[in-house]
């Protein structure tokens, strides 16, 4: 396993791994995780692309944070992040789940850094007052108690039943991740989804190449409302995982792999 590298961001260390070469291929995890979950994914687009799996400020192995972590700030550091790498050219950038809430907004601050953007199992509008009350309460539970509440309450929606029954393995690995989770991150970044901005207004002004990816089972971003966000940006792909509940990277890798890298080659196809 490479060994991650960090860099001191808007005042804070992030982690993250670089690998390969060429287009550069930038992958934002979904919440409470880290990297790990596009590790079915770093080697084999690193064949082809420069892959860069970052820890979104507080998780993983990037520094500890408190208060309130909005996504417009996490989107804050992705551009600092790739200017320190040397980074100038435009990326495609790939987000799931909360990774997609930060994703978006750096395809609306930060348009002219993006060549292509992959959304998977993720939702453009904001929560409702009932939700985000919900959020915030779990943020008190998790400061109090540690994130175990939080993670088991989590997982049972996580999955599809096929990816539980047949890949425990899976189900296992995503835990562990979710409770070595620093318990002020946890609850900065429960407290920043619930007062996210709702896009779904906003979806018209993406312009670059769009992949929508859901997993048949979603059941925190159904499919229906991927197919609106999908519906929502000129031109853009949308595509269903069979067999795959919210994780699609993690439960499907195979079929997930294989529609990026072809939405990725039909971009370098068309020169975009």
């Amino acid at each position: 396993m490479t060994k991650m590298q960090k860099r001191t961001i808007n005042g804070i260390e992030i982690a993250f791994i670089e690998r390969g070469s060429g287009p550069v291929l930038l992958l934002l995890h979904g919440f409470p995780l880290d990297h790990s979950m596009w590790d079915a994914q770093i080697d084999v687009f690193a064949e082809q692309y420069c892959v860069i799996a970052v820890d979104l400020r507080g998780f993983g192995q990037s520094q500890i944070v408190t208060g309130t972590t909005d996504m417009e700030l996490m989107a804050d550091d992705l551009p600092a992040l790739l200017d320190s790498l040397g980074i100038n050219e435009p990326i495609v950038l790939a987000g799931l789940s909360m990774g997609g809430y930060v994703a978006f907004q750096f395809a609306l601050k930060y348009a002219e850094r993006l060549r292509g953007l992959i959304l998977c199992d993720t939702r453009a509008m904001g929560d409702t007052p009932e939700v985000a009350a919900g959020r915030r309460q779990a943020a008190e539970q998790v400061m109090a108690d540690g994130p175990q509440s939080l993670v088991e309450a989590m997982m049972p929606r996580l999955f599809a039943a096929e990816t539980v029954e047949q890949h425990p393995d899976v189900v296992d690995s995503l835990r562990r991740v979710m409770m070595a989770t620093d318990r002020q991150t946890v609850a900065a970044a429960a407290r920043g989804m619930a007062r996210r901005p709702d896009v779904r207004a906003q979806l018209g002004e993406i312009e670059c190449p769009t992949l929508v990816i859901v997993g048949e089972h979603d059941a925190i971003s159904p499919v229906d409302e991927m197919q609106a966000i999908a519906a929502g940006i000129a031109g853009s792909r949308f595509v269903e995982i069979a067999g795959s509940g919210h994780m699609s990277p993690m439960e499907k890798p195979d079929a997930f792999n294989a529609v990026v890298l072809e939405f990725l080659a039909d971009m370098q196809a068309m020169g975009s």
